[in-house]
């Protein structure tokens, strides 16, 4: 694996990756199952540098 970030990625909006994590809360019914949880802590941190804000991921 490259040490260098994928600079060819897209990089999406904090809104698009805001209508992605509430799509994957509805899809949940408000239960993550382990695999959405690493999902939305996926999404969160995606959506944070998209929004220039930093997150710290839970213990």
């Amino acid at each position: 694996m490259s040490p260098y970030p994928n600079t060819s990625a897209a990089v999406r909006t904090a809104s698009e990756v805001n209508e992605q994590i509430r799509t994957l809360w509805q899809r949940s019914g408000g239960l993550l199952s382990p695999d959405d949880e690493t999902e939305y802590q996926r999404l969160l941190v995606e959506w944070a540098a998209a929004a220039g804000t930093s997150v710290r991921p839970a213990a």
